[in-house]
């Protein structure tokens, strides 16, 4: 199926930058919101991503138009009458996302394809409401979607394997890069990252080191910026609610830290709130005393042993990646494209699986081990894990670990 004109529901950030992701490969895109004002926004960001380009020489003022002269702005579900695809962009809110696939069922043609870009919930769920099951399928992209190149591709229990090929083929045509997820809370992508955010939430509440000196010390480790920049950036809201999805879903390895709740509380979401892990705007470079009595407050009543390490907040990255190998998830090659592309887990060690080849797997055993007597049963190592090891499959000094090293 070829995709001749795309629909797009919700103009905010994320909603914005794929309305332009698609523009900019030419296809026209309805971007879709409740009021005018919100749809105002988002044009205003589109054209401040394509004005960039201008600014830089990619770009001329005559293309600029061209291309937002293909985004048009729309109320209402009418709009969609003649779309091949829509991609719903909204808050992750499972009602709220259901009524819009409600919605889009009876707006949008019988042929068109609906895909959520969804980061956590279930692709089954949302096709469910509807009676194109068939034609239900996550289109997760990474924020910025202008800048970033992963995809994950998310089939449901009945998404049809022409909508997937569909899917996968208009995000090449998009250029960018799309892997196949099998479905689960979470997905790939988020249930490797929030434990490695998660652990360095632990590690900063319970010992005298520093938000900053964590974000330094994974910086050194290779990433491009630290884990608590990085929930800055994304947003400690929407971060927040991805936990909640996964600890509903997978229990207590996935138990979050109790500063996320004190930080909630107080509104600090990040960059955009001019607060979260670090404060911003004005305020940037300030002593931050509300940081301080939380983390004051909570390293009083910790009985968690004190202790950070790279290896402790990265260890964990890799045990929830071998348990998506072994719920079949993905490929071993696609955990490692996926971290690399959608996280930004340093390309020179190969991606996470390579690396813990490199490291040797009865070594990330041995140290799994170690820190669930120290930290608790959240690095209970995966059986999967413990099968290589066993089998004697301990990564590439032994030619054969998560992969196949007798050629090199």
């Amino acid at each position: 199926m070829y995709i001749y004109k795309a629909g797009v529901v919700g103009a905010g950030a994320m909603g914005a930058e794929i309305a332009q992701v698609i523009s900019f490969s030419g296809l026209p895109v309805v971007l879709k919101d409740v009021d005018q004002a919100r749809i105002d926004l988002g044009l205003e960001t589109i054209r401040k991503i394509y004005q960039r380009r201008v600014d830089r020489g990619k770009m001329t003022q005559d293309e600029l138009e061209n291309k937002l002269a293909l985004v048009t702005g729309a109320t209402s579900y009418d709009a969609f009458k003649d779309v091949d695809l829509v991609v719903e962009a909204v808050p992750e809110k499972l009602d709220l996302k259901q009524q819009i696939f409600r919605d889009l069922d009876k707006a949008a043609p019988e042929s068109a394809i609906l895909a959520s870009n969804t980061s956590s919930l279930l692709i089954s769920a949302l096709g469910g409401v509807t009676k194109r099951p068939h034609k239900v399928v996550g289109m997760h992209f990474f924020y910025p979607a202008h800048i970033m190149k992963l995809v994950e591709v998310v089939p449901g229990l009945d998404t049809a394997e022409e909508t997937v090929g569909d899917v996968i083929g208009f995000a090449e045509s998009l250029r960018k890069l799309p892997i196949r997820v099998n479905e689960c809370p979470g997905f790939l992508v988020n249930r490797i990252l929030m434990p490695y955010l998660n652990e360095a939430a632990y590690c900063v509440q319970e010992s005298p080191v520093s938000p900053r000196q964590i974000d330094e010390a994974l910086v050194a480790f290779g990433f491009p910026m630290g884990p608590f920049t990085l929930v800055d950036n994304l947003g400690f809201d929407v971060c927040r609610e991805v936990v909640n999805v996964l600890q509903a879903a997978y229990g207590e390895r996935m138990q979050p830290a109790a500063i996320w709740e004190r930080l909630y509380e107080r509104q600090r979401f990040g960059v955009k709130s001019g607060a979260g892990f670090y404060l911003y705007g004005d305020r940037a470079g300030q002593a931050d005393r509300e940081l301080e009595e939380i983390l004051k407050s909570l390293r009083g009543s910790s009985k968690a042993p004190n202790g950070f390490s790279p290896h402790r907040v990265v260890l964990p990255m890799i045990n929830e990646a071998i348990r998506c190998l072994e719920e079949d998830v993905c490929s071993a090659a696609d955990v490692d494209l996926a971290v690399i592309a959608g996280l930004g887990f340093p390309q020179s060690k190969g991606g996470i699986l390579h690396y813990a080849d490199e490291v040797g797997l009865d070594k990330v055993l041995t140290e799994l081990q170690a820190f669930v007597l120290r930290h608790g049963s959240r690095f209970w190592p995966s059986p999967l894990l413990k099968r290589h090891v066993a089998a004697g499959h301990l990564g590439r000094a032994a030619k054969k670990g998560f992969f196949d090293y007798t050629a090199g």
